[in-house]
């Protein structure tokens, strides 16, 4: 029960929402994390800001030897310019983290009205989908993967993915045919043909990316 009210309130309606500023599951972690990146072998990777600590010991061995108010106060705020940078970025990786496993999950656990040949439905994972599938999409409905609509007309919430929050129409024919996994089907009924293998969705590949950024 538990469970399904922490999966509720990750996504509005079906689909993730985005992270708070000061959420306490991404907040928390960072600035454990910032402590750590203080390590040189994580400041040295990027020479830019390696220049900074650099810069703070220097200034606190003449702070030391050579002690004033300025030189103290130098020394104070390189820093804080240092744990700040390390805990932006900190703060930036656990929210792509969080969004991703948010997406993963929401991917995991969706399932999929296939069409068979003789025309009848049956419900299947998402994850069990294979190219030149067909799947069936009523409002309410999540997209289960990458496709084209081969009948019907619909209002899709895209939000997921492109953030813009007004819905956009697709429809079988012409350059507004495809969809994409992982958005959400607000009104009528569409029938969508598979064209992307697991793995190789957008869904996929946006997590990919979220995971991989770096600094």
């Amino acid at each position: 029960m538990s469970a399904a009210l922490e999966e509720k309130s990750e996504t509005i309606h079906g689909i993730p929402k985005p992270r708070g500023l000061f959420d306490r599951e991404v907040i928390v972690p960072a600035l454990r994390d910032s402590i750590l990146k203080l390590n040189p072998k994580q400041q040295v990777k990027n020479p830019v800001m390696f220049v900074v600590p650099i810069g703070t010991l220097v200034s606190l061995y003449e702070a030391i030897v050579h002690g004033s108010l300025f030189t103290w106060s130098i020394t104070s705020w390189l820093a804080l310019t240092v744990v700040f940078a390390n805990f932006a970025e900190a703060v930036a990786e656990g929210r792509g983290k969080a969004q991703a496993d948010t997406l993963r999950r929401m991917r995991a656990d969706s399932n999929a009205r296939k069409l068979l040949e003789d025309g009848t439905e049956t419900e299947v994972a998402a994850a069990e989908l294979k190219k030149g599938d067909l799947v069936i999409c009523e409002a309410g409905d999540i997209i289960p993967s990458d496709g084209e609509i081969v009948e019907g007309v619909a209002s899709v919430d895209e939000s997921a993915i492109t953030g813009e929050s007004a819905p956009v129409i697709r429809e079988s024919g012409g350059d507004r045919s495809a969809v994409t996994g992982g958005t959400k089907v607000l009104s009528d009924r569409i029938v969508v043909r598979i064209t992307a293998e697991r793995g190789d969705t957008f869904l996929d590949r946006m997590i990919g990316l979220v995971e991989g950024a770096n600094r």
